[in-house]
C-alpha cells in the first residue's frame, strides 16, 4: 500500500490527465447517446413493432465484445476519439432506448386524455406532460449508460482513445516490472472514482430536473 501511494503522489498529475480524457471521451458519447436514445423513443415509443425492433438492434450492440469491436473499426475510422466515441455511443443506447420508450409508455393515457381536452396538441403533450413524467426513468437509464461507459471506455486504449485505460494496459502489459501493478490499481481507481462522480451528478441531476410532485 506504502508503495501505491508513493506512486500515486508522484504521479498523481498523469493520471489526473488521463481521468480528464477519460471523463470527456464518456462524457461526449453519453451526451451523444441520449440525444439518439431519447430521440428514437419519443419516435417509436406508440408503435409496438418499430420500438421491439429498435431495441433488437441496440441489445445486439450489447453483445458484441468490446475488443473485437474497437478491432474492426481500426480500418475504418483509424486510431484515436472517432472509433472510441463510436463504439461507446453504440453501447450505451439500449439503457436509454428502453428507459425513454418504458418511461414514455407508462404515462396514464388518462393524464394524455386530459390534456388534450385542454387543448394541447401532440407536441405539446409530450413536452410538457409525457416527457417530464417520464423523466425520473429515462434518467435512470442515463445513469446505466454512464456506469457501462465508464468500464469500456478503458478498453478504447487498444484503439488510442483517450482515458486510464493506457495506464491499466501498459501496467497489464509488463506485470511484474517496477510500478507495473501500481499503474494497474491508479487506472483502475481513477475509473471507480469518476463513475461515483458521474453517478451522484446524474443522481442530483434528475432531483433537481424531475418536478416536486412526481417524486412525491
Amino acid at each position: 500500500m506504502s508503495g501505491f501511494l508513493e506512486y500515486m503522489s508522484l504521479s498523481w498529475d498523469h493520471v489526473l490527465e488521463l481521468a480528464i480524457g477519460h471523463a470527456i471521451v464518456v462524457a461526449i458519447s453519453l451526451a451523444i447517446a441520449v440525444v439518439i436514445g431519447v430521440s428514437l423513443g419519443v419516435l417509436v415509443y406508440r408503435r409496438e413493432r418499430l420500438a421491439n425492433a429498435a431495441l433488437a438492434i441496440t441489445s445486439t450492440f450489447l453483445t458484441i465484445p468490446s475488443l473485437a469491436l474497437f478491432g474492426v473499426f481500426i480500418p475504418i475510422f483509424g486510431l484515436g476519439y472517432k472509433p472510441a466515441v463510436i463504439a461507446l455511443v453504440m453501447y450505451a443506447l439500449l439503457p436509454i432506448l428502453r428507459n425513454t420508450v418504458t418511461g414514455l409508455q407508462s404515462v396514464d393515457p388518462a393524464v394524455a386524455e386530459s390534456a388534450q381536452g385542454m387543448g394541447m396538441n401532440a407536441r405539446e403533450r409530450l413536452l410538457r406532460i409525457e416527457l417530464p413524467l417520464a423523466w425520473p426513468v429515462i434518467i435512470a437509464g442515463v445513469r446505466v449508460s454512464t456506469m457501462l461507459l465508464m468500464g469500456i471506455a478503458a478498453i478504447a486504449a487498444v484503439v488510442n482513445g483517450p482515458g486510464l485505460g493506457d495506464d491499466i494496459f501498459a501496467g497489464l502489459a509488463r506485470i511484474g516490472g517496477a510500478n507495473a501493478l501500481n499503474q494497474v490499481l491508479g487506472g483502475t481507481l481513477g475509473i471507480i472514482v469518476l463513475a461515483v462522480l458521474f453517478d451522484t451528478f446524474f443522481n442530483v441531476l434528475g432531483k433537481l430536473t424531475t418536478s416536486r410532485g412526481i417524486r412525491d
